[in-house]
């Protein structure tokens, strides 16, 4: 049988069967293949036909010629390999029947075979058939000039994303929109609720169209109901999104693919002149938030008007957040080249998030990170909200998604509450303490707050690294150092032991060590920092020790 990638907008032997021409014509089998699409018209007027054959044609014939035909079987198979649309023949004068094999055949591949009334004539046949296909291809061509027509005057006109999704869908007859590599809508029209509540194409909790559950450009076509395409917008080497069409009520066609492939090339168009402009903006006002943050952007009056100017508020409360990408385990470091598309992706999503919420926030991605300064009281649409910690988070969960479509996993660290301008030099290293320690603590993907870092919060506040290593090198002796393995193994018992409050067989069951064992390790430690088993304040000091251990590999 055909796939349905074989499907164009065009005349289905279903539609011919309507036309009069062929009133009084008769499937005799191969009815499940109806929806084959007729392109071209022939006459089999010679048994060896095959040669002459051509993808989606029927083929007419007296019947005369299959007399010699040896194997009609084995014909029928063939012409259904070299993708006959059907087989149309004339009963009676040459041939009375076809042998059932013939028919069980037709059946099994889906090919129809069509008996037509004696009087009908081939040339009346001919004649409408390719009227009506000349017509259907004709109207094709027709739909895409205007859609080329409507896009290149987006283009001319300057418009965005916005405007090329609200010129499509009564073009392409369906719903259009643009989304991110990951399915983040940029811009959509023709959206009916119906559509957006359908779980398998947006996700019920952040509304991001979920790209991984569709195949690409015509691979779609070959669901057997194929509803929904979606094709790259590919600029050079880099990826920019999705241009997606969900039809109205009707199985998506080639053509469909064909002026979504024209869409997405006006879109990469669009999507690279923006970003040449916002690259050139991006980069202004990445250097001034750099200096904002680094305490030389001037007096608070200043800074504040200079802000402004950036579409910023500053002189609010404010709550720095700085999110970073995670490595991907087991990946090859990629070129510096290859960096620069994950984090621009990544800074674009959190600015399409955070500005939902907070239109004045700013929102800067750097190489190695994404700095916010949100409004601490922002919630949905600027009205106030919950805690500042809460409201960020909710951000997040929105950023992060449900891991589809390839997003990677962030750690992000979010400051206390700056109360003006002064204050946010102190709130960035806040956010950046706590990103960092965060995910040493909880691994990939973590989210630290810094009033919650305790006493980690305490330790990053100590300028003078050298007393920190000089206090754990007192308290901790030779277990100070890491990396070796005895060591390394040593201290992490004893830090066990500490968390579970000198809890012996609980030790021993995490750890999955013998009672007896532990109690021997014990003793060894005891010898080498003294009596921490009797001795409270010599256990504080080990704990804070331990602390400062990790603190140290963290800076390091």
């Amino acid at each position: 049988m055909h796939s349905a990638s074989t499907l164009a907008r065009g005349l289905s032997v279903a539609d011919a069967l309507s036309l009069s021409s062929l009133a009084g014509a008769e499937v005799l089998a191969g009815a499940e293949g109806l929806d084959r699409v007729i392109q071209r018209l022939n006459v089999m007027e010679v048994p060896d036909i095959l040669p002459w054959v051509k993808p989606n044609e029927l083929l007419l014939t007296t019947g005369y010629p299959l007399r010699s035909a040896g194997d009609l079987a084995g014909l029928v198979r063939d012409l259904d390999e070299r993708g006959l649309a059907a087989v149309a023949i004339k009963l009676g004068r040459y041939v009375d029947t076809l042998p059932p094999e013939v028919l069980g055949t037709a059946d099994s591949l889906g090919l129809p075979l069509l008996r037509l009334s004696g009087a009908v004539a081939f040339d009346d046949v001919l004649n409408q058939l390719l009227t009506d296909i000349l017509n259907r291809q004709a109207a094709t061509l027709a739909r895409a000039e205007e859609v080329h027509r409507v896009l290149v005057d987006v283009i001319l006109a300057g418009g965005g994303l916005a405007a090329i999704t609200s010129k499509l869908p009564e073009l392409l007859d369906g719903s259009v929109m643009v989304t991110t590599p990951d399915g983040r809508v940029l811009a959509r029209s023709g959206m009916d609720e119906a559509v957006l509540a359908d779980p398998r194409c947006f996700d019920p909790a952040g509304g991001r169209f979920q790209v991984e559950n569709f195949k690409h450009g015509a691979h779609a076509l070959d669901d057997e109901d194929p509803r929904v395409v979606q094709v790259p917008i590919l600029a050079g080497n880099l990826d920019h999104g999705r241009v997606v069409l969900i039809t109205r009520g009707r199985s998506a066609e080639a053509a469909d693919v064909h002026l979504l492939e024209r869409a997405a090339a006006t879109a990469a168009l669009v999507i690279t002149r923006d970003l040449a402009v916002s690259a050139v903006e991006g980069k202004y006002q990445g250097d001034f938030l750099r200096d904002l943050l680094a305490g030389r952007a001037g007096d608070d009056d200043h800074a504040v008007r200079h802000c402004a100017s950036l579409g910023w508020d500053i002189d609010r409360p404010l709550v720095v957040v700085v999110a970073e990408l995670d490595a991907e385990p087991g990946a090859p470091v990629p070129a510096a080249g290859d960096l620069r598309p994950a984090h621009e992706r990544f800074a674009g999503a959190w600015s399409m998030v955070v500005r939902e919420r907070d239109p004045r926030a700013a929102v800067v991605g750097y190489s190695q990170e994404v700095v916010v300064l949100m409004g601490a009281d922002s919630g949905g649409n600027g009205a106030a909200g919950g805690a500042p910690g809460r409201l960020v988070r909710s951000v997040i969960a929105q950023v992060a998604g449900d891991g589809g479509g390839g997003r990677r996993p962030f750690a992000t660290g979010i400051s206390r509450v700056a109360h003006g301008p002064a204050e946010l030099p102190r709130a960035y290293e806040q956010a950046r303490q706590a990103a960092r320690v965060g995910r040493r603590m909880n691994g990939p993907g973590s989210v630290a707050e810094f009033d919650d870092l305790g006493v980690y919060r305490l330790l990053s506040q100590i300028p003078d690294t050298a007393e920190l290593r000089s206090f754990t090198a007192e308290t901790l002796g030779e277990l100070a150092e890491t990396g070796t393995p005895e060591k390394d193994d040593l201290r992490s018992t004893l830090e066990t032991l500490l968390d579970n409050n000198l809890n012996v067989a609980e030790t021993a069951r995490l750890l999955h060590f013998h009672y007896n064992t532990l109690r021997y390790r014990i003793g060894k430690l005891e010898r080498m920092l003294g009596p921490f088993s009797t001795d409270p304040h010599l256990r504080l000091n080990i704990m804070v020790a331990l602390r400062a251990v990790r603190m140290r590999d963290l800076r390091d």
